[in-house]
């Protein structure tokens, strides 16, 4: 074998013979094979072929202790042969490409195309002039002051606006795409690797490590590149996304020197010299592999929308940061496919779903509001689909009814193309209806409100990896915090001390210590710390020593320091190669040793830890004069009582120094570390400080303010932990709370055999405010005790600080995962959801605001759409059928559909966030989209526009003085009539704009608008626009001039909608019984299984939501939806359609019995009824309906008794309802 890799690699050096001639003494796929070998036969190859790692290092001309000399010319060499650390993100689309993927829209496609047969049909001339009289009254004036010529124009304009529509929506994903690749980049140069040039240890940027470089490595990191270990201690890897194998490996110099990019280190420390970077390391090759043949790529691409993303990034590269390359796939894959290509037509759209589904089935559930919303997008569609199919069925009938039935004509040949004009002119109403009801800004509002917030976050030291991590942050109801770091400012000060029998209660002055104990000490704490934590002189003067690496060692090196002693000069006397043995510190050891040889051979360990665990360990202790004495148990008991718990409940953590001496025959087994690990000396234990950050208490007052509950989980101890929570505001003294440590915890929570009860969980958590000496399993079970958590209304939304690799699985398990930017490990940032740039707590408030304000934003979006879909559609509707026209015109409605999905989704989306979002609790996850004070705005605004539409469309012409609009032949002139109605449309949702930026029923609405720029000048732009289009805007907008009297009428009935938003605000909801009942789903709708069955997470969170979209959906919209689809439903009763589980094609099942039943097992729904004592009858017996037995994951099955009080509902319908005069009017 070795004969034919040394035969491979002679043919592989002539290729790579420049390499060598460039000076360094081995090629990138010399390397490259080399890395390829693992464990013993790394070895040896490393041995024949470099002898060993010494001369791997010559030839890469480097020195294992002082590392590369760090000279640009030779780095920059290096970058050259053996490539740069960088793995090539995907190309970004094109801006072409993008307009390419707007067009796919059906909507826009179905215009292009109407739009196409009239330019072509308004150029063809009917042969011989007399056909125009006996072609019916239609045609009469087509020939009119030669307007006919104008007669392309309409077209033309249809074109141009959807040549607008794209161009938008294709900017805005651009923008969009561009932001999530800073946002990549930023987090990408997060990542620093600590790296010896020039025998200094500095901090590198990921991408700038080359072949050569000596990284150190220790506890916590994610390898960034490919290298050969060159010394290590006790270092354990978890290699498990490179092989999948979940065993930690063992590394060793002289066993397995092997470490790859991408893997993780579980435990210790070392130094490797790195041998592949980039594309040529492990990670690198898997990538490029991921990322072959992009054209194959492109057309799943163009099928799947974006799935193929989510697959490729699972390779996870450098910060596990590839994800966002394209959108954020991972948690968005339904939005995705919307914001792509705005809405597949319906159908479409749900076996998009459906096939996404099975790609991802195994990512993170959809975010629940881009869940709601997508449905919601999707239903509103099936509805104006609906709505413009019956509009272009009418239009046609009657047309055809009033020419040739009742005025008997014939079907004349020559008319044909007339005709034909005719129907592609009701055809384009009807395309235009279905343009405007349909929310293509739904899915964009919550992207640019996402990527709004997202940006804004980082500002607030928020460093956002997951969408819609923001969002979910706004419905958190718990907050479980680490301690140290987050609430504390992690700077470590050792304040109080017990040395020689004595506690002092400030650092004693050196000459008091005995000189052997102070001896020991010195070297105990001096050899005993990782090499890399250092004390530095501080940037400012007059400031702090800076702390780099461990704070609690940096503490104890401080203390050193105080004492009047220095640690470098013993370092420099035994350097960390000459260490004999380290154990270092892992969560299940809380402790740290170190073994030396002593010069006449013996050997001596220096151990140092959490005191009440090396305390047991100790068998005797330093006494006053530096002499050993036995330390008996109640010796032990009583420096417990007096030094350990006093230190304690000043909030201080107790660490406890001590050593240990062994003979040198027979050398101790050292794998036997019980044995090692027993009859220690006690040097010291000392009390270190870790000030409460001066900013937190605020924070958490504001938090338990906004109802999220904050709860600390500390590896302290517990009356640290008890002081420090009660200085930070977490506990109250007098309340009614537990402070429990690990083992009680575990004690609570388990049964007999020793397995997790939930119920038992329950009984814990709810007073449970402190967890101390937990570990980090402690920490996964209770967060995932809380979210699986029946008890209460909702299911638990939780967010977990951590920073430790232990860390991990809680921040993945928990709905938002914040990972510490300065103190964490790179494993916990790749589990986390949010990076905390600066390790604050109080940053964590911010992303609460952040995230409120996202609902809130989507909100007052959705508030403001609907109301403008139910009027257009309804005048389109209603103008169409009295009419034979609709009074907005396809290009007019083309611009009232800019305005109100693109323009409105960015200027009420990126509303900054305001205190006040913190005064009110956690909306929770089945809170309906549209809550009851919006219904009753939309509902109100409605009808105020359709009332002042109605009149003028039908009375305009007699208050104006003008010639009527109404029946105009074919191809006329644009009338002023109808140019009013337009301009006052507009007008009104301008100023129903304004409206919309409160939706809790506030009186000012006024209030902040000039913190929010972007609001002003879209508000201030479209209006400009408007009167460009109305003054000179002509055939194309079918717009006529108007003057000045005209104007006014029209923003001053515009402005009547904010003396309206006034009217509605006063009317309490109480008084609209029927709106507060409608957005509720009584019992708990949350279920919690979605552990129990986490492979069959097909109808996950989002699809529950969605459902619930339904019922939502139709609520807003049934009441006008229904008099024109369901006339007769007046007089009998009224009845709502809850779709089922399994059927989801069709939308409207509106059921003609009064109660149906879904499956044996699901209560009854009682459904709107108009009968008051009946429906009050109804409701005691449904109200008191068992939750099902059956416990699949349909939202039915949790059983949603949708009780709607009907006792003065307008859907009722009675004579004194509010509905009852528009149902007359209609």
């Amino acid at each position: 074998m070795g004969d034919m890799s040394n035969s491979d690699f002679y043919a592989k050096n002539q290729i790579n013979e420049g390499n060598h001639e460039a000076g360094f003494g081995c090629s990138v796929m010399e390397l490259r094979s080399l890395m390829e070998m693992r464990g013993p036969e790394a070895v040896v190859k490393l041995q024949d072929d470099y002898t060993g790692t010494e001369g791997l290092c010559k030839r890469l001309k480097t020195s294992p202790t002082e590392g590369l000399a760090g000279d640009q010319t030779d780095l920059d060499k290096r970058k050259e042969i053996y490539g740069k650390n960088v793995i090539p993100p995907k190309k970004p689309k094109t801006f072409l490409q993008l307009v390419w993927e707007a067009l796919q829209d059906v909507t826009l496609i179905i215009l292009e195309i109407a739009a196409l047969i009239s330019l072509g049909l308004s150029f063809y001339h009917p042969p011989g002039d007399s056909s125009g009289e006996f072609c019916g009254a239609g045609a009469a004036g087509v020939e009119d002051e030669g307007e006919a010529d104008a007669g392309w124009i309409e077209g033309a304009a249809i074109l141009l606006s959807v040549v607008c529509v794209v161009l938008v929506t294709a900017f805005n994903d651009w923008s969009k795409e561009k932001q999530f690749r800073g946002l990549q980049n930023r987090i990408e140069q997060e990542q620093k690797f600590q790296v010896v040039r020039g025998s200094q240890v500095i901090q590198l940027p990921v991408s700038d490590i080359v072949v050569g470089d000596i990284a150190q490595i220790k506890y916590g990191d994610l390898l960034p590149a490919d290298g050969v270990l060159i010394q290590g201690n006790d270092l354990k890897i978890d290699e498990s996304s490179l092989t999948g194998e979940s065993d930690h490996v063992k590394k060793n110099a002289d066993k397995d020197p092997m470490l790859l990019s991408g893997t993780h280190v579980m435990e210790g420390s070392g130094r490797m010299v790195v041998t592949a970077v980039g594309v040529n390391s492990q990670t690198g090759i898997i990538m490029t592999l991921l990322g072959a043949g992009p054209e194959e790529e492109e057309k799943k691409q163009k099928k799947g929308g974006a799935v193929e993303d989510g697959h490729q990034n699972t390779g996870k590269m450098q910060d596990g940061n590839m994800e966002s390359n394209q959108i954020k796939v991972k948690k968005q894959d339904g939005a995705a496919a919307m914001e792509m290509q705005p809405l597949k037509s319906a159908e479409g759209g749900e076996s998009e779903e459906k096939e996404k589904k099975k790609h991802t089935g195994s990512k993170k559930e959809k975010s629940v509001l881009q869940g709601k919303l997508t449905k919601l997008a999707v239903q509103i569609g099936k509805a104006g689909l609906l709505m413009s199919a019956v509009t272009v069925i009418i239009l046609v009938l009657y047309f055809a009814i009033d020419n040739f039935v009742l005025q008997k004509l014939p079907w004349l040949p020559e008319c044909t193309p007339i005709y034909v004009q005719f129907f592609v002119k009701f055809f384009i109403i009807g395309v235009t209806v279905l343009v405007v009801a349909v929310p293509e800004g739904l899915p964009l509002a919550v992207t640019i409100s996402l990527a709004y917030s997202v940006k804004k976050m980082m500002k607030d030291n928020n460093l956002v990896r997951h969408l819609d991590a923001c969002e979910t942050m706004g419905n958190a109801t718990t907050i479980c915090s680490d301690k140290t770091g987050t609430l504390t400012t992690n700077r470590m000060t050792v304040v109080q001390c017990y040395i020689g029998d004595v506690h002092y209660k400030e650092v004693p002055d050196p000459a008091a210590l005995p000189t052997k104990s102070m001896d020991i000490l010195i070297n105990s704490i001096s050899l005993n710390s990782a090499y890399t934590t250092k004390i530095l002189p501080p940037d400012k003067e007059g400031g702090l020593p800076k702390q780099v690496g461990n704070k609690t060692e940096c503490g104890l090196l401080g203390f050193l320091l105080d004492l009047k002693r220095d640690y470098q000069p013993i370092r420099n006397q035994i350097p960390e190669e000459k260490l004999y043995k380290v154990y270092t510190f892992n969560s299940v050891r809380k402790s740290m040793s170190t073994v030396i040889k002593l010069p006449d051979g013996s050997f001596r360990m220096y151990s140092k830890g959490a005191s009440e665990i090396v305390l047991k360990k100790c068998s005797y202790i330093l006494s006053e004069v530096g002499e050993v004495r036995v330390f008996r148990p109640r010796d032990k008991d009583e420096m417990v009582k007096k030094v350990i718990e006093p230190m304690a409940c000043d909030g201080l953590r107790t660490i406890c120094v001590a050593y240990r001496d062994f003979s040198s025959d027979p050398e101790p087994d050292w794998e036997d570390e019980n044995s090692i690990l027993n009859d220690l000396t006690a040097i010291c234990v000392v009390g270190i400080e870790d000030p409460v950050r001066p900013e937190v208490p605020d924070a958490i007052l504001k938090c338990q303010q906004a109802g999220i509950t904050v709860r600390m989980v500390t590896g302290d101890n517990i009356n640290t932990a008890r002081a420090i929570a009660i200085k930070c505001g977490i506990i109250h003294p007098g309340e009614d709370f537990i402070c429990i440590d690990g083992k009680e915890f575990n004690r609570r929570i388990r049964n007999e055999k020793g397995e997790v009860e939930q119920e038992r969980i329950d009984k814990v958590w709810p007073k449970l405010r402190v967890l101390a000496r937990s570990s980090p399993t402690d920490k996964h079970t209770l967060v995932k005790g809380i979210i699986d958590s029946t008890l209460g209304e909702q299911r638990q939304v939780v967010a977990v600080t951590g920073d430790g690799t232990n860390d991990g699985p809680a921040l993945k398990k928990a709905d938002v995962g914040f990972a510490m930017g300065i103190a964490g490990t790179d494993v916990a940032k790749e589990a986390s959801d949010i990076i905390l740039t600066d390790d604050n707590f109080s940053s964590i408030v911010k992303a609460v605001m952040w995230g409120r304000n996202v609902y809130d934003s989507i909100s007052k979006f959705l508030q403001f759409q609907l109301t403008v879909n139910v009027v257009a559609v309804i005048v389109a509707f209603t103008g169409a059928c009295i009419t034979q026209d609709s009074p907005l015109k396809a290009v007019q409605m083309l611009w009232v559909n800019l305005i109100m999905d693109t323009f409105a989704s960015l200027a009420l989306a990126t509303e900054p966030p305001t205190e006040s979002l913190l005064k009110r609790k956690p909306y929770g996850r089945n809170k309906p989209l549209i809550s009851s004070t919006m219904t009753k705005n939309i509902l109100g605004h409605g009808v105020f526009q359709l009332i002042i539409i109605f009149t003028l469309l039908f009375a305009g012409e007699k208050i104006f003085d003008i010639d009527s609009g109404r029946n105009a032949p074919l191809h006329s002139p644009p009338s002023e009539h109808y140019t009013i109605i337009f301009n006052t449309f507009v007008m009104m949702q301008l100023f129903n704009e304004i409206n919309a930026r409160k939706i809790h029923g506030e009186r000012n609405v006024f209030d902040g608008i000039f913190r929010n720029p972007i609001f002003c000048t879209i508000v201030f732009g479209t209006f400009a626009a408007q009167i460009v289009i109305v003054q000179f805007g002509g055939k194309p907008f079918s717009c006529q001039p108007l003057n000045l009297e005209k104007w006014m009428w029209c923003i001053f009935l515009g402005l009547g909608e904010l003396v309206w938003g006034q009217v509605i605000a006063s009317v309490p909801n109480s008084k609209l019984r029927f709106l507060r009942r409608a957005g509720q789903l009584t019992r708990k709708d949350d279920l919690p299984e979605e552990d129990t069955n986490e492979d069959n997470d097909e109808i996950d969170h989002a699809e529950r939501e969605l459902r619930r979209g339904q019922i939502l959906w139709f609520r807003g919209l049934n009441r006008i939806q229904t008099q024109i689809r369901v006339v007769n439903a007046f007089r009998s009763s009224l009845y709502e359609g809850l779709e089922k589980p399994d059927s989801r094609s069709s939308i409207h099942n509106f059921m003609t019995h009064p109660e149906f039943r879904i499956e044996d097992s699901t209560p009854n729904l009682p459904l709107i009824d108009d009968t008051d004592d009946d429906s009050a009858r109804r409701r005691e017996k449904y109200s008191s309906q068992p939750s099902s037995p059956n416990k699949n994951n349909n939202a039915i099955d949790s059983g949603i008794n949708l009780t709607i009080d009907t006792s003065r509902s307008a859907a009722s319908s009675g004579p004194a309802s509010p509905l009852h005069s528009l149902e007359t009017s209609l």
